[in-house]
């Protein structure tokens, strides 16, 4: 199967903490579909595990796993659409927290 990654984006975005990313990428199957995917967001002044991601989202390994904090657990995927709606939401809530998690 041939894969061919359509999104490869890093936007630098400000938090009440400090400054932060929010990362993309997205890989495609001949079909159009997505089936491989990375989001990152990234904010090392309000969490320092995991380097700095503070939340993502990946299905590497062949299973979709959410990251938050330093910890992992699975999560129920229904669509990307979804998925990156969700993230997004959840980004704009964190940009606005004053205190370290």
């Amino acid at each position: 199967m041939t894969l061919r990654k359509v999104v490869d984006e890093t936007v630098h975005v400000r938090c009440r903490l400090g400054k932060g990313l929010i990362r993309e990428e997205v890989w495609q199957d001949s079909t159009g579909k997505v089936v491989r995917y990375n989001l990152a967001f990234i904010n090392p002044w309000l969490s320092r595990r995991d380097n700095g991601r503070v939340l993502g989202y990946d299905n590497r390994h062949g299973r979709h796993h959410r990251h938050y904090a330093g910890s992992q657990q699975a999560f129920r995927f229904t669509s990307y659409e979804r998925l990156i709606a969700h993230f997004l939401s959840e980004v704009r809530e964190l940009r606005e927290r004053e205190e370290p998690i």
